[in-house]
């Protein structure tokens, strides 16, 4: 690590985590304490990861499944990195803008639902990462009625959108109201038929995607009307 830069403290106790944040008292609204969630496979640790690299946390970036002989940060148990998936919940933190931001990466696997349990008591709001191509996902449901149980509220993150077959418009209808359609019936008339979403959320995008699949280059920020695009060292 070079001069300056703060080393990377890792707890398996997110209690542990957030009591050794800082040897200063901060006041209240300067901490932030933040759950990682989604079914597993759909790119939870590795947003994780770049969350840190991009808060300036660690320096440089790291492959799950120790794919780069490394690993990424949060999954620091052998198992873990041989596997590819988060068993135990990590908790750290970055600095950003002058908020300390407790981050807490919790399983995605179904038999490990007990650790998001656990995560949940403590958040402030949560993040609900979502796959490009699979959507709303079996373990989706459980952390979505679990984040609804401890009234954490989330924004969901749509991953993996240079899969493909990725849609986020996709996505987001599974996440959204139940929707109505009127369908013709064999004798003429038409009828109401309900086609029910996965999840009910009233969701709407925040951004939208520059291309999709091999062609995804960039997004636009619809609050702030500008266009980001992936490219550089920081793309």
């Amino acid at each position: 690590m070079t001069s300056g830069r703060p080393i990377l403290q890792l707890f398996r106790s997110s209690s542990a985590a957030f009591s050794a944040i800082s040897s200063e008292a901060l006041p209240l609204e300067k901490i932030r304490n933040v759950g990682i969630s989604a079914h597993i496979d759909s790119g939870k640790t590795t947003v994780t990861e770049r969350l840190l690299y991009y808060s300036g946390r660690i320096e440089e970036m790291h492959e799950v499944k120790g794919k780069d002989q490394v690993g990424a940060t949060m999954d620091f148990m052998d198992l873990e990195r041989q596997r590819g998936i988060t068993i135990q919940s990590a908790a750290t933190y970055v600095n950003w803008k002058g908020t300390n931001v407790n981050i807490i990466d919790t399983p995605g696997h179904v038999d490990f639902t007990v650790e998001v349990e656990r995560a949940l008591r403590v958040l402030d709001s949560a993040i609900l990462v979502l796959c490009g191509v699979g959507g709303v996902q079996s373990q989706t449901y459980t952390v979505s009625r679990q984040l609804a149980r401890y009234n954490v509220p989330f924004a969901a993150f749509i991953n993996k959108l240079d899969r493909s077959n990725a849609n986020p418009f996709r996505v987001l209808d599974t996440m959204s109201y139940d929707v109505h359609e009127n369908v013709e019936s064999m004798i003429g008339d038409f009828i109401t038929a309900m086609f029910r979403s996965k999840l009910s959320y009233n969701a709407a995008l925040m951004h939208l995607p520059i291309g999709l699949e091999a062609k995804f280059v960039g997004i636009v920020d619809l609050i702030r009307q500008k266009a980001f695009y992936f490219e550089g060292s920081q793309g």
